[in-house]
């Protein structure tokens, strides 16, 4: 893995994020003498002297300030600090910072998240280069996710690809900038990271592996993961004669790093990206994630100790808090929806929640979830939450829905929407992959085409660069950035505060409802998946899930408001 050290400059260029100087933790009673660390949220219409003092009164040091949105990351040996914050009141509350602790023994969180989205990757190969249509990318036969919505060479290429002063933020694991086919529309200048990589727990299990630099902070151009690089390609990768092309392929890309690099997101991380977004102009942002640990964030749960409420109440109050901000500064929320393939507005029964522990012998428990429980950022208010389809339209089998959740929907892949319901990987999303990791992985021949199905190769004039087809709603999600980026594109006006274009967020969620394809629930209600699903010996279990779908043609809990659509949309 690759690791860099973040400049001084880039850090002053974080104007939201600022440091400020160290203050003397009080002696406590209560003291582990092992300072662990909080993100706290101030009381809005405190002053900050007050905050401040606060944080100091419960016991903690101010490491980090947000001061756009209230929120501090603070270092404390007081084992009481959430509770103490508390009862301080000039604070709203306070949550772990999940950044330090012990991870799950069960693995990485990559693997945890890759379970949906890697699905299907034994199939036999794909063909790889197989485009018939004139003028198009040497790939673009094996999507058909943007023949779906019509983003194609005949469909919104002719009539709007996109404006490269349309800035979409991809709030992600990172982007590979060097990619060849996201290079073109790479943002670097304004790109950012705002984690830190977590080497070990406390217990010593790998989390994010060695740091090669100091600081353990990588650059804003590397994607150690592979997820946020498939979500970048997949909104804008260019129209450049090598592989293939995204829903807008002439906007700009900006690397928003909230992810670590073993796909956990926490808090801090996120309300940083969010409010650089908003001071930065940024247009659109892609949030293919939920804030860590908790899938579901309950303030009054009997199931939980009264720490874990307040963390969970802390965590919506700052995150909505954030995602107010950047709304309000002319970002478009758009977040996807879960892989759980629950329903959103039912009762829930969760098994993996908290999925990362703070402290030794804190592990995932067994909870009834109510509706009154929200899962962040996606319902959050103002954000707009995007289910998966497969290639047939009908609602992938791992999708999440819910009439009322769901705004619109966009392709994500199902690898087995398939005649026969065995997987088939040309079902899933292509979309770029960076070479690096496809060699540290083991997944590359001596001569450099891919040992495994999932992944192709594309090379023209002595460039080569690599594709790979995984499934999930956060494939879906930035389709409907794609489509919300040209939105903006056609629509938008001059942005005289950061230059480039602007469209209020109202008008660009009304477009991008209003022009997208009403897609009725299946017949009777309801729709049974029957999946056959490969076993290790080689013989196949089958595997029957049926979901209901509640609401009418102009609105569903499977669909939304319709499956987005390019050329609707800018027509």
């Amino acid at each position: 893995m690759r690791r860099a050290i973040i400049t001084a400059v880039a850090l002053a260029a974080v104007t939201a994020a600022i440091a400020v100087p160290a203050q003397a933790v009080p002696a406590s009673p209560q003291s582990s003498g092992q300072a662990a660390q909080y993100v706290v949220l101030y009381k809005e219409g405190a002053s900050l002297e007050k905050a401040r003092a606060a944080v100091k009164a419960a016991g903690g040091t101010i490491v980090k300030e947000n001061t756009a949105v209230g929120v501090a990351t603070v270092e404390s040996t007081n084992t009481q600090f959430i509770a103490a914050a508390g009862r301080q009141g000039s604070l709203d509350g306070a949550a772990a910072n999940r950044t330090i602790g012990q991870a799950p023994r069960t693995g990485k969180g990559a693997e945890k998240r890759a379970a949906v989205e890697k699905a299907g990757r034994e199939v036999a190969r794909a063909a790889a280069k197989a485009a018939t249509t004139e003028g198009a990318e040497p790939l673009a036969d094996l999507q058909w996710d943007m023949k779906q919505i019509h983003a194609t060479e005949q469909g919104s290429y002719k009539k709007q690809p996109g404006n490269k002063d349309v800035l979409v933020g991809v709030i992600d694991t990172g982007i590979e900038g060097a990619h060849p086919d996201i290079a073109p529309n790479f943002n670097k200048k304004l790109s950012r990271n705002f984690t830190t990589d977590i080497p070990v727990d406390a217990n010593g299990d790998e989390i994010d592996g060695p740091c090669e630099y100091a600081n353990c902070v990588d650059p804003a151009d590397v994607d150690d993961n592979d997820h946020g690089t498939h979500v970048a390609s997949t909104i804008a990768s260019p129209r450049n004669g090598l592989g293939m092309a995204g829903v807008a392929p002439k906007v700009s890309l900006v690397n928003l790093r909230a992810g670590q690099d073993s796909g956990y997101f926490f808090l801090q991380p996120s309300i940083d990206a969010l409010t650089y977004a908003g001071d930065n102009g940024i247009d659109v942002v892609n949030m293919s994630y939920y804030i860590d640990p908790w899938l579901f964030n309950c303030v009054d749960n009997p199931a939980d100790s009264a720490a874990d409420r307040a963390e969970q109440r802390t965590i919506i109050n700052a995150t909505q808090r954030a995602l107010d901000y950047a709304r309000s500064h002319g970002v478009t929320l758009i977040a996807a929806a879960g892989n759980e393939a629950a329903d959103y507005t039912k009762t829930f029964i969760d098994s993996s929640s908290p999925d990362f522990a703070s402290e030794p012998g804190e592990a995932a428990y067994t909870r009834t979830v109510p509706t009154s429980c929200i899962s962040m950022p996606s319902e959050g208010k103002g954000v707009i939450p995007v289910s998966s389809t497969g290639v047939s339209t009908r609602k992938s089998y791992y999708s999440s829905f819910g009439n009322g959740y769901i705004a619109v929907a966009a392709p994500g892949g199902d690898t087995y929407d398939t005649p026969d319901g065995k997987a088939n990987v040309n079902r899933g999303i292509w979309a770029a992959y960076p070479e690096r990791l496809a060699r540290e992985r083991g997944e590359l021949n001596p001569d450099g085409t891919p040992k495994i199905a999932a992944i192709i190769r594309d090379c023209s004039d002595g460039k080569c660069a690599y594709y790979q087809s995984i499934q999930g709603t956060s494939m879906a999600s930035p389709h409907a950035v794609g489509v919300a980026a040209l939105i903006i594109s056609e629509y938008g006006k001059r942005d005289k505060a950061h230059g480039g274009l602007t469209l209020d967020p109202r008008v660009t969620e009304a477009y991008l409802r209003s022009t997208a394809t009403e897609h009725a629930c299946p017949s009777g209600g309801s729709y049974t998946y029957v999946r056959h699903v490969r076993q290790a010996d080689g013989t196949y279990a089958t595997v029957t899930t049926t979901h209901k779908c509640e609401g009418g043609k102009s609105s569903n809990g499977f669909y939304g408001s319709g499956i987005v659509d390019a050329l609707n949309a800018v027509k």
